[in-house]
């Protein structure tokens, strides 16, 4: 099943929409639940009434179905209660510590590293990135992230998996330039991580069939660069797995219904598979020919996140940004 937030409404979560598996053909829910975050909080009782319009909607029984224009969409959740980023791959974790003069920590392969992001309010699928100073180094983050029905304190990482409802690509905007200083201060990340863009379709797992296994995607995760080739590192490269990362959020509290949580910047060290973010290129480009050759973005730049089933079918539709500069 997919699901999407259609614009329109007075409400800035839109409206709940169910999508078809090829992403031509839509049909509102609000008979169900106004909006996703809505959805999410009643799954138990939303999910079967979705999932029927869902079947109708495959085989032409809906009546007021109608064609889907990206443009109409919102990212597929455009506001919840959390956005928890964790860092899954080893090898981006690597390369970033190494570009920033940063030590790699002790517990590297035994508890994940997570942040904190925004989540009132995330960028649409298609809205520019507004950049107010470019000597902050603006860079693209492509990931997969998972969307939870409610989450109790202390579970363990098996019975996390079970909270996972949905599936969606996340471009996790960075600020590099003010990472290194904001770090320095010894509490984390704010000003270096402002709003990011979700895909504008959710897949529930089995969406994806056998490339859902293990708390992982298996498949490559598309990145084109100004319309260029970037990356297509596999996303089930996880060190991590969702249910870990799930579980390490909650070890202290609730996550309440509608939580995101993201895997950290798709990255895999196999030659020829590229990167999915600036920062993971240009420390490569470093060690390989000892001098940085890649700018970090600029006004006018592209960037373009997709995936793709197996057998070649745009399973959530795209994240395609540009970045724009805006005065004070």
């Amino acid at each position: 099943m997919k699901l999407g937030s259609l614009k329109g409404s007075n409400s800035p979560d839109g409206d709940l929409v169910v999508v078809s598996r090829d992403l031509k053909m839509a049909v509102k829910a609000t008979s169900v639940a106004p909006n996703l975050r809505q959805a999410l909080e009643s799954w138990s009782e939303a999910e079967p009434q979705l999932r029927k319009m869902a079947e109708e909607l495959e085989s032409g029984k809906v009546k007021n179905s109608f064609p889907v224009e990206e443009k109409d969409f919102h990212s597929a959740l455009p506001r919840t209660w959390l956005f928890a980023d964790g860092s899954s791959f080893i090898y981006h974790i690597k390369l970033v510590r190494k570009a920033r003069n940063a030590p790699l920590p002790e517990t590297l392969t035994t508890v994940p590293l997570m942040y904190q992001g925004e989540a009132g309010r995330f960028l649409d699928p298609l809205q520019d990135i507004p950049q107010m100073d470019f000597a902050h180094g603006t860079d693209f983050e492509a990931e997969v992230g998972v969307v939870t029905d409610f989450v109790p304190m202390g579970i363990t990482a098996e019975a996390a998996l079970k909270c996972i409802r949905l599936v969606v690509l996340v471009n996790d905007v960075s600020l590099r330039g003010l990472i290194p200083e904001e770090l320095a201060q010894g509490f984390g990340f704010f000003q270096s991580k402002p709003a990011s863009a979700l895909s504008p379709v959710a897949l529930t797992p089995d969406e994806l069939g056998p490339a859902w296994k293990e708390g992982r995607v298996h498949l490559p995760l598309d990145v084109q660069y100004n319309g260029k080739f970037f990356g297509k590192a596999n996303a089930g490269e996880m060190h991590f797995h969702f249910g870990q990362l799930i579980a390490h959020a909650a070890r202290t509290r609730d996550l309440q219904a509608g939580s995101i949580i993201g895997s950290g910047t798709v990255s895999n060290e196999t030659q020829g598979v590229g990167s999915s973010c600036l920062a993971e290129k240009r420390m490569i480009e470093q060690i390989e020919t000892g001098k940085v050759q890649t700018p970090f973005m600029k006004s006018g730049d592209t960037i373009e996140i997709t995936m793709k089933s197996a057998q070649g079918e745009n399973l959530f539709g795209r994240i395609f940004q540009k970045v724009k500069a805006v005065s004070r």
